[in-house]
């Protein structure tokens, strides 16, 4: 088997992760079918969980971070009266107790505890790192290390489904958020434990579900030909639309490359970012940053071709 030739190629793609791999894995997966030489994903989903992971590719790469920033949307399956070592399936079961019997508004009202702005502990079994290393690599000796309170925003928590002891959930939240700390500290709350028994990230940075391919399809395209698979990248840009657009002459654009900030005749507010683009040709730029009325570059792809236009 040959050597593999890296190419350069940028956007979005959005896998649809299936269950055992890794996110890592699964990164790499695409991206030797694209022969993206260069990559990233942005958040990491467990092996238990399934569903959207954006990957960026080559220039799409430089904006990973705010699809990280970005919230999320899960469903999730929680089994009540049992907990694990894990806070999932994968775990060995710690305790077993009954089940209490709660009306549907006795639940709604405890579920209300897990509504707005709540305060998390990580879990143990997390890719959070302590002296370089992640949680999971101490929690499989059997360390337990503390771990400090943090903040996170659940915008929306709603029962799909509810079994004698199984809920299952649709959950929007902000970044950093465990789905499974919320899965045990409803079993908590209840008196009875509780662990994950499926996890699903429906979408992320408001990404349309309908757009995700599995594995499976991304590996058919690419037996049909490279330029199916590329007819599957969405714009870098995608992956920072909640910024305001700024579209700048030819001679805006060129100046931005060089480093030179503009003057901003647009009013936008002081520290905002911006989407940059071209106004010729649409051509995306990157981000540039708003300070003292002057537009300053920020994140820029490479756009080396702008110097000869």
């Amino acid at each position: 088997m040959g050597k593999t030739q890296w190419r350069q190629v940028d956007g979005v793609v959005l896998l649809n992760k299936p269950l055992g791999l890794s996110s890592n894995q699964a990164l790499q997966r695409v991206r030797r079918l694209y022969r993206a030489a260069k990559a990233g994903h942005t958040g990491a989903l467990d092996p238990l969980a399934t569903g959207m992971l954006p990957l960026c590719l080559g220039e799409a790469t430089k904006f990973s971070q705010f699809l990280l920033d970005a919230d999320k949307r899960y469903i999730t399956c929680i089994e009540l009266g049992a907990t694990t070592t894990t806070g999932d399936k994968e775990g060995e079961v710690l305790s077993t107790d009954p089940v209490p019997v709660l009306s549907d508004s006795e639940l709604e009202t405890l579920l209300d505890r897990f509504r707005g702005d709540i305060n998390q502990v990580p879990p143990m079994y997390s890719a959070l790192k302590h002296e370089g290393k992640p949680l999971y690599e101490y929690a499989r000796k059997g360390i337990s290390i503390e771990r400090k309170r943090r903040q996170v925003t659940i915008r929306n928590l709603s029962v799909i489904e509810r079994t004698d002891n199984t809920l299952t959930l649709d959950i929007t939240c902000s970044k950093g958020t465990y789905i499974r700390t919320i899965g045990e500290d409803i079993g908590d709350a209840l008196g009875c434990g509780a662990h994950l028994k499926t996890l699903h990230r429906v979408s992320t940075a408001g990404y349309n579900p309908n757009d995700m391919l599995t594995l499976e399809e991304f590996e058919a395209l690419q037996t049909s030909s490279e330029s199916a698979l590329d007819g599957r990248l969405m714009p870098s840009d995608t992956a920072v639309s909640h910024f305001e657009k700024v579209s700048l002459s030819d001679e805006e654009a060129k100046e931005m490359t060089f480093g030179r900030p503009l003057n901003d005749t647009r009013n936008i507010t002081s520290d905002s970012l911006v989407r940059l683009f071209r106004l010729s040709d649409g051509l995306f730029l990157g981000l540039g940053i708003v300070k003292d009325r002057k537009i300053k570059a920020h994140r820029l792809i490479n756009t080396s071709e702008l110097a000869q236009k």
